[in-house]
């Protein structure tokens, strides 16, 4: 009897610690903490690791070319105008499609250069997300849905682009672009005036 109870306890102490470690890994990156690290291929077959850029500034866009909000964003040059003016304060920008194969937005590398090219994108790359690991990890809900990050890593921003959720983009001169005022108070040394928001447009087409 004995060695059995020592048996029932060892793997009841293994399945408690599983479990803690699986909550942990599922918990949502907060504001103020630090972001979490990823390695991931870009569409030119670069392999990109957040890490990399420690000591800069970071954004990380969710992206999906078939989401009416997304098309809302780069058909008014939005999202392109916000990217080279986050590029032009020294800031990174990393686009991530966290769709799955055979979901509404995923494209091979060759159709993601393409695309990029003809929408006059300005990240500095694309990186592919198939498996949704970075995706769930961030918990990214949405696209578009954007992370700003500061200089020591930590998550200075979550959530929308701007203030205005729709898919009109004659709605986009009257909104307020988050982004561009998060990366404005990190750049003067303010504390993120609006460090969330909720994010909104299409779900990120993760694999069933």
């Amino acid at each position: 009897m004995k060695p059995f109870t020592h048996s029932f306890f060892a793997a009841a102490l293994v399945a408690v610690v599983a479990l803690v470690s699986s909550a942990a890994a599922a918990e949502r990156p907060e504001v103020g903490q630090p972001a979490p690290d990823f390695t991931l291929t870009d569409t030119r077959g670069v392999v990109q690791s957040l890490s990399a850029f420690k000591g800069k500034v970071v954004v990380l866009e969710w992206i999906n070319h078939g989401c009416p909000f997304v098309i809302k964003h780069y058909d008014s040059a939005n999202m392109q105008k916000t990217q080279k003016a986050a590029a032009a304060d020294g800031a990174v920008w990393l686009s991530i499609c966290s769709s799955a194969p055979g979901k509404q937005g995923h494209m091979t590398p060759a159709e993601w250069n393409t695309v990029n090219a003809a929408k006059s994108a300005a990240p500095l790359a694309v990186l592919l997300d198939e498996d949704g690991k970075v995706g769930k990890r961030y918990h990214a809900t949405n696209t578009p849905q954007l992370f700003v990050i500061d200089a020591a890593g930590r998550i200075a921003y979550s959530g929308a682009i701007d203030s205005i959720a729709s898919a009109k983009g004659e709605d986009v001169p009257k909104a307020q672009n988050h982004v561009l005022a998060a990366l404005a108070d990190l750049k003067a040394g303010r504390p993120v005036a609006t460090p969330v928001t909720k994010p909104y447009g299409c779900s990120v087409k993760y694999a069933d």
